[in-house]
């Protein structure tokens, strides 16, 4: 029993002074390459944030388009629901690089435009495929958040260009 005790003993203070050899695994999106989040990293401005993961979130749903129209032949029904999934945590990571932006009382007007814009074009392709997209039943339960994730972050944008400040305007004298 003592044996026991002290080997636990052991273990937990191995654990407590050696962090997780994973954390950076960890703290990477999974749905995103090795690239776009280099670039997501690597961008300077929140604005420029919300624009990437716009323009990955719209990759995805192109990808997503071209899946149902050329199904390929193994694993269809698992890369439909993946680039879904994807798609909405690009969305959801660009409402919340606003909202911290937002917190941060940083210059984020045109990502707060972009946001509301593009969101605006990515619903209704959306809502085409919930209508009666090809294998609607396969891929359902994900469209419908994805759907619910770009309704949300449309609409924390209109909230958002309400309450953030238009920029100074200099006057002339």
């Amino acid at each position: 029993m003592k044996c026991k005790l002290s080997a636990l003993f052991v273990c937990s203070c191995l654990f407590l002074v050696f962090p997780p050899l994973n954390t950076k695994a960890a703290q990477e999106k999974d749905y995103l390459s090795a690239l776009e989040a280099d670039k997501i990293r690597d961008a300077e401005t929140s604005t420029e944030r919300i624009k990437l993961f716009l323009n990955f979130a719209e990759d995805r749903l192109k990808k997503f388009q071209y899946e149902l129209e050329h199904p390929s032949s193994n694993k269809h029904v698992e890369m439909l629901n993946a680039l879904l999934n994807a798609y909405v945590g690009c969305v959801d990571d660009a409402a919340d690089v606003m909202q911290l932006g937002i917190e941060k009382q940083e210059n984020i007007r045109k990502g707060i435009d972009l946001m509301a814009a593009r969101t605006k074009e990515f619903l209704p392709i959306l809502e085409k495929f919930s209508t009666g997209g090809p294998e609607l039943e396969t891929y359902k339960e994900n469209l419908d958040d994805a759907i619910e994730g770009t309704r949300d972050a449309m609409n924390d944008a209109e909230k958002a260009k309400k309450k953030v400040a238009p920029p100074p305007i200099r006057r002339k004298h």
